[in-house]
């Protein structure tokens, strides 16, 4: 095997001082939700906000005073142009960054901003790898891979290390999976450790190359992902044996599974992360089963989401939970009859952020109206107590939609 217990520890030597030792910390709330003993590795919390920087840095400190005068490429989606980018230039070496074009602005302008020369090529990470790869070549650049190279994984592995020294009663690692660098490194140094321990990677349902490649299937992968930074179309050469040999298995998760677990992350843990990085708390929320009463440690492997996509994601899961709601209600057009719902909606203790007001567009009698209240609530039980003071003031009220 490339990867081996000793070449992790070696690389955990290097990395001493140089990356931080994140937290793992166990989770009383999501131990609750998911019936299992829930600890979090915080690698949201390096300095670039991902795992990315540890497998980065080992590469760069193993290369020649040539190579480091010529310069290194990275084809990436984000996080490992970020670390390969910043820890370039701690060492004073020059970095190419290829990025695909629909990158998040944030991970772009983070890497420009750690002195990199970035360039946007491709519509995915596959499109963007030949740009790199070609590039490379013309430039004599030392190309950085984000996960196939034995160095890199070496790196990665060291997340596993760490987990173990701080909570060695742990029985299950559960790691997010784009080419199957982390899991693979992670793999090889807690089966070393501890042979009995297990390890699930979680990928999209979008991307689910790592799954369907165990499995001798050809994947079938979607246009996009909230977890772009695992949303790789084919696992690694060196990774995929090790994966294939060491791990329990790939679990595959939804988009809407992934944007409930980073705002549970938000509202419980009080910590960001990117889709990537809450796969693995949606893999024990989609897959309750396979860890309920069982010691499990969850990698937060990045935190680099856009602001944007985040509130975007908040407020879509105010709407799952029941606390933004829309409600519409049927009320005579008469002057009063609005001012009459709506001190009905405050009396119940509702807050109001949109209304809509409807005459046109509906098969209701003349002098009727129809209206839209997109309400702040406490949760589905407070909107069913809506819902009734409405009906109990003589007004039919209904979930839009419903």
């Amino acid at each position: 095997m490339p990867v081996t217990a000793y070449s992790i520890r070696a690389a955990a030597t290097l990395l001493a001082d140089q990356v931080i030792d994140t937290p793992c910390l166990y989770s009383r709330t999501l131990s609750e939700i998911t019936g299992a003993e829930v600890y979090l590795k915080f690698e949201n919390l390096q300095f670039t906000a991902s795992f990315k920087e540890r497998g980065a840095l080992v590469k760069l400190l193993s290369l020649l005073p040539a190579q480091c005068a010529a310069g290194v490429l990275a084809v990436s989606a984000g996080n490992h142009a970020q670390g390969v980018a910043y820890h370039a230039r701690r060492l004073g070496i020059h970095a190419v960054i290829v990025m695909p074009r629909h990158t998040p602005h944030v991970k772009v302008e983070h890497t420009r901003a750690f002195g990199a020369e970035v360039i946007l090529a491709g519509d995915g990470f596959d499109e963007a790898k030949a740009r790199g790869l070609a590039l490379a070549a013309e430039r004599k650049l030392s190309l950085v891979h984000p996960y196939d190279d034995e160095r890199v994984i070496s790196g990665q592995g060291t997340v596993a290390l760490e987990m173990l020294a701080r909570e060695p009663q742990l029985e299950v690692l559960v790691v997010p999976v784009g080419g199957g660098g982390l899991l693979a490194g992670m793999a090889v140094a807690a089966k070393a450790a501890m042979p009995g321990i297990e390890l699930y990677g979680v990928e999209s349902e979008n991307f689910p190359s790592m799954y369907c490649a165990l499995r001798g299937e050809t994947a079938r992968c979607a246009a996009n992902t909230i977890a772009e930074g695992i949303a790789v179309r084919e696992p690694g050469a060196l990774t995929l044996p090790i994966v294939r040999e060491l791990a329990r298995d790939i679990l595959l998760v939804g988009e809407g599974e992934i944007e409930h677990a980073i705002v549970l992350l938000l509202e419980i843990e009080k910590t960001v992360v990117e889709g990537a990085g809450a796969a693995g708390l949606a893999a024990l929320l989609a897959h309750p089963q396979r860890f309920r009463g069982r010691r499990v440690g969850i990698v937060l492997s990045g935190g680099n989401i856009d602001p944007l996509m985040l509130s975007v994601i908040i407020e879509r899961g105010m709407v799952r939970a029941g606390r933004l709601t829309r409600l519409t209600v049927e009320l005579r057009d008469l002057p009063g009859a609005l001012a009459t719902v709506t001190a009905c909606l405050a009396e119940a203790n509702a807050n109001i952020e949109e209304v809509h007001h409807q005459r046109a567009f509906t098969n209701l009698p003349l002098q009727t109206a129809e209206v839209e209240f997109v309400l702040q609530t406490r949760g589905r039980n407070h909107v069913d107590e809506i819902i009734r003071a409405l009906r109990a003031a003589g007004f039919a009220a209904r979930i839009h939609g419903a």
